[in-house]
């Protein structure tokens, strides 16, 4: 996303309030890395901004005390999924077993 710096960071600013999304959602939306995504809500966002900083604050503070949630739902997931593959590739290997 090209263009004046200071409009891309109050955009993103305003979506990350809208859509409480995290840095990671952000940065893919807007085509960006998550460490610009970063930068410019906790380092331009206040100097351009300081009332849609306070909102920005807010959903970042959220979303960091909810990540240790998001994490452990993505490892039971995983070892569901990964369970449920190993299920189905010992059904196949037996129904094709040679005796």
């Amino acid at each position: 996303m090209k263009g004046n710096i200071d409009e891309r960071v109050v955009e993103i600013a305003k979506y990350v309030i809208k859509a409480e999304a995290t840095v990671r959602e952000t940065a893919s939306v807007f085509g960006v890395s998550k460490s610009t995504v970063h930068k410019d809500m906790t380092e331009r966002l206040p100097k351009i901004n300081p009332e849609l900083y306070k909102g920005v604050k807010n959903v970042l503070e959220k979303n960091k005390a909810e990540r240790h949630i998001r994490g452990g739902k993505a490892t039971r997931l995983k070892y569901k999924n990964l369970k449920h593959l190993t299920a189905k590739k010992e059904d196949f290997s037996e129904s094709y077993r040679i005796n």
